[in-house]
Order: C-alpha cells, then structure tokens, then sequence
C-alpha cells in the first residue's frame, strides 16, 4: 500500500514580494519568526529555538482569547536560504515541509502540513486552513513594515 500523502496534507503556496534570503531569515530568527508565527491575533513567547537538525522549537501562542497554546516542534532538515521542515510533537501530529524558490526578486513559499493521518488532517481542516493563510499574511506584512 502507498501513502497519497495529498490526502492527509494542507498545502499553500504564496509568492512573497521578497528576496528568498530575507524569508529564510524570518523563518530562521526567533525574533522575527515571533512576530508573524500563528493565525492572525496571536502572540508568541518562545522558550527554546535551536535551529538545526534534531534541534528543539517550544514555545507557547497566546490566542486573542486569552488561550495559550503550548507547541514543540523538532527540526528535521534544514537547508539554507530553501527548505525548512519541522515536526510537530504536540497536540496535532504533523510534519510541515517549508520550501523557498526565488522567482526574480520575490519568494515563492511552498507550505505542506502533512498529518499522521487522513482523519486528523480532516479533524483540523476547518481550523488550518485559514490559519495558515493568516500566518501567511502576517509573514507579507512583516515585509511590507519594513
């Protein structure tokens, strides 16, 4: 049996108005990669960002609710200034596969969450989906502030 990992996977993809180095910057610098991470309304405050291969990622998102949301991640590959991926350790289960392509000047960001599962990638597709276009969104005006 082969794995349709389309089955189990959200993906998104985004042209970046932004040079690739500057967007693996700000998935790469805990201090800018904490003002964009997460759906729109939400903050971080990380604990530990060890970026590298079998280097931790906790941190904890605070919801405009008042909510916090504990997350730890392992970063799996890294491969500077054009992939990052990550698992995911809490809560939902998933790897997410970050790739950067330059396409003259801009970034095109290709995102792919892939799930453990076809039933949890659907538990949270409601959910995800436009989360991760609001993170994405936030990712654009981190550049267009600057």
């Amino acid at each position: 049996m082969t794995d349709d990992i389309s089955a189990r996977a959200l993906t998104t993809s985004r042209l970046i108005d932004a040079p690739r180095e500057r967007v693996f910057a700000a998935l790469s610098d805990p201090a800018l990669l904490a003002r964009w991470w997460g759906p729109a309304g939400f903050t971080n405050t990380f604990r530990e960002f060890d970026f590298r291969p079998g280097g931790y990622w906790r941190f904890v998102m605070h919801g405009p609710d008042g909510r916090d949301y504990p997350n730890e991640s392992r970063f799996e590959q890294i491969v500077a200034p054009e992939r990052v991926v990550f698992r995911h350790l809490s809560d939902h289960f998933f790897e997410m596969t970050i790739t950067l392509r330059d396409e003259g000047g801009k970034t095109r960001l290709d995102w792919c969450q892939a799930f453990d599962t076809v039933q949890e990638c659907e538990r949270v597709r409601s959910i995800a989906e436009p989360s991760n276009e609001q993170n994405l969104d936030r990712l654009e005006a981190v550049f267009a502030s600057t």
